[in-house]
């Protein structure tokens, strides 16, 4: 996949990953058109890519309006939009299946009706479920999501694949272990630095201590193994685990988050959680990927979870980096 002096298409521009992965292919020497319809990205995520003459930003909404006009001469396609929230899947399973199948679908139509032959997409580490092989290879299987989430980004992975085979294009598919950073929205971080702010002698947390362990991975090593990645690849489709090398439990986060904020004797909370003390239905008790392929190309990850959820939680509370 040729990313650097190209015509690129960022669906998803203004959301977390999708506004830092248009500011790195920008800063590439790429034109990027950046599409996204602001219900959960942000205008002003946009406003480093704004200040270059090659980025042109359209407000579409993906599952409605028509997007052949805005594909067309486009060299790829990194489809970053979905709908990212694992938790409200158990109970709004149709933006999920809308937000992730549909528009996916909509988004290859379109590149096979415009001649685009080259897509790039972010899936998750929640389609491999609850593995019983950690860390957790490509190849692993069956592969038996446990969320709606995980499911629906497991059907757009066989989307991709089925039009990359059937109509001669390439997909290369990243499976991420969760991403933090800056401009991140929601994820266990905010909800710990909000409660807090709100309360700071307690911390309510969600499930049964310790809680779930899980590998973080800083959204700039992510966007600089999609590119790596991306570059590489040489096969029709390609898939790559994207995580760092280690895990933390949700205390190990709870420990970090209060001592960046400055608090002590804060009074941890656990509500006893669901289904043997996962914090929300469809929360993998224990997720650790392996990422040896993406390390064979290059990439290796500059801090590990820790480290990354230190700087996500300095950037949130706005202590620095």
């Amino acid at each position: 996949m040729k990313i650097r002096g190209s015509n690129i298409v960022v669906t998803g521009c203004a959301g977390f990953i999708g506004s830092h992965l248009t500011d790195a292919l920008l800063a590439m020497g790429n034109h990027v058109v950046g599409v996204d319809n602001l219900s959960a990205g942000r205008r002003e995520f946009l406003e480093d890519a704004e200040g270059y003459p090659d980025f042109r930003f359209v407000q579409a909404d993906l599952l409605n309006d028509d997007l052949r006009p805005i594909f067309k001469g486009a060299d790829a396609v990194m489809h970053m939009a979905a709908n990212p929230d694992v938790r409200s899947g158990a109970k709004d399973t149709l933006s999920h299946y809308r937000q992730n199948i549909e528009v996916t679908y909509r988004v290859l139509e379109a590149m096979k009706e415009t001649g685009v032959r080259d897509v790039l997409f972010p899936s998750t580490s929640t389609v491999y479920g609850e593995p019983t092989v950690i860390p957790t290879p490509e190849g692993y299987g069956p592969l038996v999501p446990i969320s709606v989430y995980g499911a629906t980004k497991l059907a757009c992975e066989a989307l991709i694949c089925s039009y990359a085979h059937s109509f001669d294009m390439t997909g290369v598919i990243f499976r991420f272990a969760n991403v933090v950073g800056t401009r991140s929205t929601h994820n266990v971080l905010h909800d710990f630095t909000n409660k807090l702010n709100t309360d700071p002698k307690r911390l309510e947390i969600l499930g049964s201590e310790p809680g779930t362990t899980k590998s973080y991975v800083h959204v700039a090593d992510c966007v600089r193994g999609m590119i790596i990645g991306a570059e590489f690849t040489r096969n029709k489709v390609e898939m790559f685990n994207l995580g760092s090398n280690d895990r933390m439990s949700v205390k190990d986060i709870a420990d970090t988050v209060t001592e960046v904020m400055g608090l002590r004797g804060v009074r941890y909370e656990w509500t006893g959680g669901v289904q043997g003390g996962r914090g929300w239905i469809g929360d993998v008790k224990n997720m650790l990927l392996s990422s040896d392929k993406l390390r064979s190309y290059g990439w290796e990850p500059t801090m590990n979870s820790s480290q990354a959820i230190n700087k996500a939680v300095r950037e949130i509370v706005g202590r620095g980096a």
